[in-house]
């Protein structure tokens, strides 16, 4: 019976989600389900686009619970006292980490410049150049690439280490996950070869050598479900307590609403009636459903306009393996 329910569900994926690598369903902190598509395997690693952004709110986690940063009520202007203020620049001054992390800041951009962004020698630099303007600080306005960075500078400012270590040091490994290398692009070609590569373990980063916040990150499926079952565990992994309960918590309750979608936002996380999620480009998922006790991860390859992966959980992945 559940066999037949897994061919459908897989007939299903192959015809309406061709671009997914890999899924993989963990109930109960058990492996219910493990498979993969278009030629990928277990040590396949893909680009997860936006998923990233909860990654780094872990990060963020991680940072205060360690004393590195008071509280997301702080001033982003306090980590970069260097920076340089603008005449009649008043906005920026009231903008705090919190409004980065709920997507509430406004931006002096109306459409992205992501030519400049990505050819920016500095991108924290020139996210701050952004931040700002004349819009309302408080009111939802997502961005996707241009602004998220801000936080991974804040992150390295705070620890004095590089993004990509201190995730090593205090998430990655404690998890068993192996993200080799920060990867700076020289080309628009070697970015367009990562985006579609599924061999490559690493963390884009500018110039600079500041790891992207908003994409950038590769991971395999299992990586991904192991940071669901994470805060599914409340921070703790192998009995260790990797992040505090009291940040997962804040960081998965809504804070603020993209009004467009109707969907309530937390720290960088989607917040969902049982649960709350990760969710990048070309459909690139981790689903945490706490009532049911369980996670979803999705990985895949990059392609435009892809159908809802949510759709896809809650009619097929939820019903086979949720009870």
């Amino acid at each position: 019976m559940i066999q037949g329910k897994i061919e459908a569900f897989e007939k299903t994926v192959m015809r309406d989600h061709r671009n997914i690598a890999g899924i993989v369903v963990l109930k109960d902190g058990e492996l219910s389900y493990e498979n993969y598509f278009n030629e990928c395997t277990v040590d396949s690693r893909v680009h997860i686009y936006s998923v990233t952004k909860s990654i780094i709110s872990i990060l963020i986690g991680i940072a205060m619970d360690k004393g590195y940063i008071k509280d997301p009520g702080q001033k982003v202007l306090d980590f970069f006292p260097e920076y340089e203020i603008k005449k009649r620049e008043k906005t920026i001054q009231t903008i705090t980490l919190k409004n980065l992390l709920t997507m509430t800041a406004p931006y002096k951009y109306k459409f992205n410049p992501y030519i400049k962004y990505f050819t920016s020698d500095n991108w924290v630099k020139f996210s701050l150049n952004l931040l700002g303007g004349k819009g309302q600080v408080g009111r939802f306005r997502y961005t996707p690439l241009i602004g998220p960075d801000i936080v991974s500078g804040i992150l390295s400012k705070a620890t004095g280490q590089s993004v990509i270590n201190f995730a090593r040091e205090n998430l990655f490994a404690p998890l068993g996950i192996i993200v080799e290398k920060s990867i700076i692009f020289h080309s628009k070609e070697e970015q367009l070869a990562f985006n579609q590569a599924t061999d490559i373990s690493g963390w884009a980063a500018d110039p600079m050598g500041v790891n992207a916040a908003g994409w950038g990150l590769t991971l395999s499926p299992m990586d991904m479900a192991k940071i669901g079952q994470l805060y599914l565990n409340h921070g703790i992994w192998n009995s260790k307590q990797i992040v505090s309960a009291k940040w997962i918590n804040e960081s998965t309750k809504e804070h603020s609403r993209w009004e467009a979608q109707n969907l309530p936002y937390g720290y960088l996380w989607w917040i969902y009636k049982d649960g709350f999620a990760a969710m990048g480009d070309g459909g690139n998922t981790i689903y945490v459903n706490t009532k049911k006790n369980m996670v979803v991860s999705i990985a895949s390859l990059f392609r435009p306009k892809v159908k809802d992966r949510i759709e896809l959980i809650l009619e097929y992945i939820e019903p086979i393996f949720g009870d």
